[in-house]
């Protein structure tokens, strides 16, 4: 699952050693850190993404929904403080929407709504 956090993007999967834990990757360090604070983080682990940690489900299922609670932001993007990161989101919605404008399914007459 990949979480798009305005302060770090983060790939989180099953830690294939503890079903009762969650493997978090990121790409840069302070992803781990500012979303998770003061956790041990592996370096280099031999994968594509740098850095990693690994947290229990439940605590992580708890960080993500305390993080959705404190949404005050009307607009993601513009909550980005960091501007490599900003600048990373900003393609990836602009990827997202060439994807929404390819959806054969919304040219479908079926989906169209009638007056």
């Amino acid at each position: 699952m990949w979480l798009c956090f305005n302060d770090g993007f983060l790939s989180a999967v099953a830690d294939k050693n503890n079903p009762a834990r969650l493997m978090v990757r990121a790409r840069r360090k302070k992803d781990l850190l500012n979303v998770f604070g003061d956790v041990e983080i592996i370096e280099n682990a031999g994968t594509d993404y740098r850095w990693r940690t690994f947290i229990e489900r439940k605590a992580f299922a708890a960080l993500v929904a305390s993080r959705v609670e404190n949404i005050k932001y009307t607009n993601f993007k513009n909550s980005v403080g960091d501007h490599d990161m900003h600048d990373l989101y900003l393609k990836f919605w602009s990827m997202h929407h060439r994807y929404q404008e390819q959806d054969v399914t919304k040219r479908s007459p079926s989906n169209r709504k009638t007056k």
